[in-house]
């Protein structure tokens, strides 16, 4: 610790700290004008001046050191500083410290006693208001840096860049022309830390983010990806005004996205539903709750008589909370009678669920994302995360700016791939192959560790045996990966210190991801770099959607139950029963795909969806809405009237992610708190209280009147979660799982004693190679990916009813140039995508993001139809579909489609 004083007060700071810090920790405070918590210290602005043992320098570039006597409020440093400001401010327009414009330059300006005036002002600059999210006015721009810093610093996105000489310089896009038509991806980083409100969000009013200002905030957790972005809410007028960043998120440390930064003008869309809908005569018509309720009631009872408890079925919620998916598989067991219960991780991350568990014991990730700060190479595998993911793919490509090595395997050129030391495209579908290949260059070249395998390990004799038959060769033969690229990059992860292992869905969505993701865990394994050991990050997976691992961690799943005991496990099923006071099933219910076929085949009588557009997100989406049609009672409980809810008998209105409370668990297994900021509108409730609701008009009651109630409940019922409450979380903010006691604190590093697997030890998997469940063929030459884009999430049903339709306004079919010349495809042009289950329609976009033969869209627009591409292969372990591999024809739009 250095200690040293402070306008006479005693200060003590860890090594490493500025005189700022030193400042601040005396409680005392500095203009920062070019200075920003989150970026490298620039010292320009000279606004933060202090005298330090008879010398002027700039606090925010100089080291604290012991003994040092600074001084920040002599009457000449004191004039120093104003002296700074005001030359700052001299050349800007009198607005700029108008005093409705309370930026940090304005705050500075009012406690120094500097008024406006425009002697001095340069000539207008001009503005730019074509972003949705982002307006630049240049009158107010001093050239601090802070944006162009933030956008590269943070972000690393390089959109920004400071233009002109002298007076002239102002921060602009790089690429020149308008903000709309830059690379920014709207994270709103240059928004929060401008500090003169050159940037600003349109319509959010300005001051939101200065310390001087003191809106109404509520602090929740992002409803969007699985990253867990800790966010504050502004809300003026029972209405949001603006989103912000916490700085002191956990995961995100005052940095986001677009869509959780912006993407909140669903909640007042037009199109949001306000009433419960039930069918009459065909029609869906507006319907009281009791009536609504009463209907739902009388077609369960209709169904469990009918076919007994397994003709009823529910698939809950990534996007619902934790005590909302534990409700709801609750209601299921102890009310119905059944297991038939499930959730979206079906169609993404099952395998990872599967897979980790058969690997290490637990189904989630084995560390804290906070240990990639450590890691010195960073093998990223099947997933997107700077579109996807965007927070957690600017802190990969910050540590890999760093000095990280960086080794991306997808067969797309994007993201994280354009800054990797070795890039890796497979075929689609190669997964368990390339795996193979680099645990054989591990084992060959001796980059295991030998005491690691022989104490904490199995399966190694088995993996050796196998491995045997994958040399670089016979991988890049399968693969299409040069061998020598996979003898590169399973040297880049044998020989570090910490690798870190990260994936997606581009690893699960396969016919044979749950071999993908334990093949993938071989790696850590052979490596000894997970369990503790200090030799690496392990191995995490990089969640879809918002609370992906918490619905699966609750309980909504066929056959596990809270905390993932088995159904068919006397012990787990004897906890749950002595708390809940019912019986629970001892058969594994249906899984999302065997729900659809039951109702097809007439044994599902009864359908509830909560929060999913299965019409829109399922694969072969004709035979989804078939099961919906030929279902007695469906009922969904939604936001908007989407393709699912067309096909229901009642429609529920609920509350978004911004208008409830509860909890979320994130990709790396935090709790985190969700906070309600605004209510939902007209009669719309909580899925939480609607299955309530449910409930009690069947004559049951569930107890867990609160959603606190139903953590704490959950607790008992699962040990891992016994030391989670809310009012932890209030205090703590997030804390990981397994917490079996709240005096302890929640393991971020799982395995440190031992794995949780029956004999206590890691599993290697010698699981062969299989070929996809489709291949392209003369009719059908090409093989289609889907993922997502960084503007939109899931089926789009939020991010169209924003801005963020003006950044990217519809689906686009990313080829070759190779291929858009075989097929006499044109960039731009509206083109059909043909497969053999169905047709979608796009647009081209042509460019070399891709290999021949593969072509690539997104799933965020519905009505073009591409989820009636993809086929009904799924993994064979859990179901999951095979997105990622679907072979496709394509053609120009003929004026006769």
């Amino acid at each position: 610790m250095t200690r040293l004083q402070v306008d006479g007060v005693t200060v003590e700071l860890p090594a490493g700290a500025t005189l700022l810090d030193a400042v601040r920790a005396a409680g005392a405070e500095l203009p920062t004008l070019c200075h920003d918590d989150r970026l490298r210290p620039a010292g320009s602005c000279r606004t933060c001046l202090v005298h330090a043992d008879g010398r002027t320098v700039a606090a925010c570039v100089t080291p604290a050191e012991p003994g040092m006597a600074v001084d920040t409020v002599g009457e000449e440093v004191r004039e120093l500083r104003r002296d700074a400001v005001a030359l700052i401010a001299s050349v800007l327009p009198p607005r700029a410290l108008a005093d409705d414009s309370p930026s940090e330059l304005a705050e500075a300006c009012h406690e120094s006693g500097i008024a406006p005036t425009d002697s001095g002002a340069a000539p207008p600059r001009g503005s730019d208001e074509s972003h949705p999210y982002v307006h630049l006015d240049r009158d107010l721009c001093i050239a601090c840096g802070r944006r162009v810093r933030m956008c590269a610093d943070v972000q690393g996105t390089f959109a920004l860049t400071l233009t002109g000489r002298g007076a002239d310089t102002v921060v602009a896009p790089g690429t020149g022309g308008p903000w709309a038509a830059s690379d920014c991806v709207a994270c709103g980083g240059c928004v929060d830390t401008c500090p003169t409100g050159t940037i600003t969000q349109p319509g959010a009013g300005r001051g939101l983010t200065s310390r001087r200002a003191d809106p109404d905030r509520v602090r929740t957790t992002c409803g969007y990806c699985g990253v867990g972005c800790a966010l504050d809410v502004v809300v003026r007028d029972e209405r949001v005004a603006a989103v912000l960043p916490a700085r002191d998120g956990p995961v995100n440390r005052g940095h986001a996205c677009v869509k959780g930064r912006f993407s909140y003008g669903y909640l007042t869309s037009a199109e949001r539903l306000t009433e419960p809908l039930v069918r009459r005569g065909g029609i869906l018509t507006p319907a009281s709750w009791d009536e609504a309720i009463a209907v739902v009631a009388e077609g369960l009872r209709a169904a469990v008589g009918h076919g007994g408890p397994d003709a009823v079925a529910a698939i809950s919620s990534a996007r619902a909370t934790n005590e909302e998916n534990y409700l709801v598989q609750k209601f299921l067991r102890t009310v119905i009678g059944t297991n038939n219960v499930d959730n979206c991780s079906r169609l993404c991350h099952a395998p990872s669920a599967a897979g980790l568990t058969a690997s290490f014991g637990h189904a989630g990730g084995t560390d804290s994302f906070d240990d990639v700060e450590t890691a010195d190479c960073l093998l990223v595998v099947g997933a997107n995360p700077v579109e996807a993911h965007p927070v957690v793919g600017a802190r990969l490509l910050q540590r890999a700016l760093a000095g990280a090595t960086l080794v991306v395997a997808d067969p797309r050129n994007v993201g994280l791939a354009r800054h990797a030391d070795v890039h890796l495209r497979p075929r689609p579908g190669t997964n368990v192959a390339l795996f193979h290949g680099l645990a054989h260059v591990l084992v060959d070249e001796g980059l295991t560790d030998p005491s690691f395998l022989r104490d904490r390990a199995t399966g190694l004799d088995g993996l050796t045996e196998l491995l045997a038959d994958y040399p670089p060769e016979r991988g890049a033969g399968i693969t299409g990966v040069p061998a020598d690229d996979i003898r590169t990059a399973a040297r880049l992860y044998g020989r570090a210190e910490r690798p870190a292992v990260l994936y997606g869905l581009g690893v699960t969505e396969h016919l044979h991801g749950t071999d993908g993701v334990r093949t993938l865990a071989n790696l850590p394994i052979l490596r000894g770099a997970v369990g503790g050991t200090g030799h690496g990050f392990g191995i995490s997976p990089l969640r879809g959607q918002n609370n992906v691992q918490g619905a699966s961690d609750m309980g909504a799943l066929p056959d596990l139950l809270p905390g993932y005991g088995h159904v068919t496990d006397p012990e787990a099923r004897s906890r749950a029963e002595a708390v809940w006071g019912r019986p629970v099933p001892p058969t594994p219910g249906l899984r999302i795909p065997e729900m659809f076929a039951a109702a097809r085949e007439g044994r599902l009588r009864a359908l509830w969806v909560i929060g999913e557009d299965v019409c829109a997100t399922d694969p072969d989406s004709r035979r989804v809405a078939e099961a919906l049609d030929a279902c007695p009672l469906v009922v969904v409980d939604e936001l908007f009237l989407s393709g699912t809810a067309r096909h229901a008998d009642v429609v529920l209105p609920v509350a978004s992610w911004l208008e409830k409370d509860g909890t979320f668990v994130n990709f790396d297994r935090r709790f985190q708190r969700v906070r309600q900021a605004v209510t939902p509108p007209g009669t719309a409730r909580s899925d939480f209280e609607v299955v309530h609701a449910v409930a009690a008009a069947t004559g049951a009651y569930l107890g867990c009147p609160t959603p606190a109630d139903a953590l704490a409940e959950c607790g008992r019922v699962a040990p891992v979660f016994a030391g989670l409450s809310h009012a932890r979380l209030d205090r703590e903010g997030a804390v990981p799982w397994p917490c079996p006691s709240p005096d302890r604190p929640g393991e971020a590093t799982l395995y440190a004693r031992e794995f949780a697997t029956p004999d206590g030890r890691a599993h290697l998997s010698a699981a062969p190679y299989l070929p996809p469940g489709e291949e392209p063929d003369a009719d059908y030459p090409l093989l289609l990916v889907t993922g997502r884009r960084w503007a939109h999430y899931n089926s789009g049903s939020m991010t169209r009813r924003g801005g963020n339709l003006l950044l990217d306004t519809r689906g686009r079919l990313d080829l070759h140039p190779e291929d858009a010349v075989r097929y006499g495809v044109r960039d731009g042009a509206p083109v059909v995508v043909d497969s053999r289950h169905g047709q979608a329609r796009l647009i081209a976009r042509v460019g070399a993001d891709l290999a021949p033969g593969q072509v690539f869209c997104a799933f965020h627009f519905p009505d073009e139809g591409v989820n009636s591409l993809t086929s009904e292969h799924a993994d064979t372990v859990t179901s999951c579909p095979e997105y990622k591999v679907t072979a496709v024809r394509v053609r120009p739009t003929a004026s006769d489609d």
